[in-house]
């Protein structure tokens, strides 16, 4: 199922009156001004290759790389791993 940007109200998070940070830790103004550039730039917020998807793969993608850096103790391209036994094996884009 695939919703265009119409389907999706978006002023509350583009208007709110404290653009501080949510509880979340997340810039509320830095969200607003990536659904207007979406939405400039005619990309759907929902949907194959919308907003949302782009930033869902991004997020997943960082924790991964975050999740494997705490797991090795070290951070990728450090000489520590190299020779260590538990290293990076590289990666590649997804075959399915």
């Amino acid at each position: 199922m695939t919703m265009t940007t119409e389907a999706v109200d978006t002023s509350a998070v583009a208007k709110k009156k404290n653009p501080a940070a949510s509880p979340g830790g997340v810039d509320a103004q830095l969200v607003g001004q990536l659904v207007e550039q979406a939405r400039a730039a005619g990309l759907q917020l929902t949907g194959e290759g919308g907003l949302l998807q782009q930033l869902t793969k991004r997020m997943i993608e960082a924790a991964m790389d975050g999740e494997i850096t705490d797991h090795l103790g070290y951070e990728k391209h450090d000489p520590a791993g190299k020779d260590g036994g538990n290293f990076r094996n590289g990666s590649g884009p997804r075959r399915c």
